[in-house]
């Protein structure tokens, strides 16, 4: 089992020593690690020197974005399964590439638990049958998940996208593609929640982007319905209540009841 580790980075020198050192630490040697750095001026490039025994490919010059540099990286791979390790983001032990080789075989994404290194916080998608409601409702961690580079022979990052292309590829890979997505309990990455995709503003803004491209409006106008008791205010008012399954969870089924009142009117 080979795996692709892409990283991608600008300006973020330190951000990328940490990456660099949770990669270069992995007990599992059968990967290799491809760095885009879109022709940082910080020290990244004198710190990818430093580091170059350890890297199978690595480029510093301009791009487009993160989504190009990202599918520059893809295009690099050979790997049977790719894994995007931003500067900044790390694997969480050692031993993340080892416990994942038995459970990544099989399934085309392989999605993992990760941890807030603010709060150090572990969190995981909810398992079960993962639809368009499941990606609504609680998005993917882009850094522990392991995709079959198979996927990518098709499609790659929509680069016109800034920070939703992901999710994008996601919903064309799980929902219409219909592609094999299992679970591990293995936390893969700590993750840095202050990045850009922490703008919640602009996350929504270009979520309803992709969503206008890929499905006709009745199709979102049922899944809007069906997401909506998360934005009652009667939930949000009240964000203390959340810590508390039950109570959310009583929340929510009141929430769907006045709602559909209200679509009886």
């Amino acid at each position: 089992m080979k795996f692709s580790i892409i990283t991608i980075n600008y300006n973020n020198a330190e951000g990328l020593r940490q990456t660099l050192e949770s990669v270069v630490a992995q007990t599992c040697r059968d990967f290799e690690h491809i760095v885009i750095d879109g022709g940082s001026t910080d020290g990244s490039v004198e710190l990818i020197h430093q580091y170059a025994s350890h890297i199978s490919y690595w480029v510093s010059e301009p791009d487009h974005g993160v989504y190009h540099a990202m599918n520059k990286g893809i295009r690099l791979a050979s790997g049977e399964y790719l894994n995007f390790m931003n500067s900044g983001d790390c694997f969480h032990s050692s031993r993340v590439l080892e416990e994942v080789a038995p459970e990544v075989e099989g399934c085309d994404i392989l999605l993992g638990r990760y941890c807030n290194r603010d709060t150090q916080e572990v969190k995981q998608v909810r398992r079960g049958p993962v639809t368009l409601l499941t990606l609504l409702k609680e998005p993917f961690n882009h850094q522990s998940m392991f995709y079959a580079r198979s996927l990518f022979a098709e499609q790659q990052y929509d680069e016109s996208l800034r920070i939703q292309s992901d999710f994008k590829f996601n919903v064309l890979s799980i929902v219409f593609g219909h592609c094999r997505v299992a679970f591990t309990d293995v936390i893969v990455a700590d993750y840095d929640f202050h990045g850009i995709s922490s703008n919640v503003q602009m996350v929504r803004e270009e979520k309803e982007v992709v969503l206008q491209q890929l499905f006709p409006q009745r199709v979102l106008d049922d899944y809007r319905y069906l997401y909506t008791p998360e934005e009652v205010p009667l939930v949000t008012l009240l964000p203390e209540l959340k810590r508390y399954p039950r109570i959310q969870h009583l929340l929510y089924r009141l929430a769907k009841w006045l709602l559909s009142l209200k679509t009886r009117q």
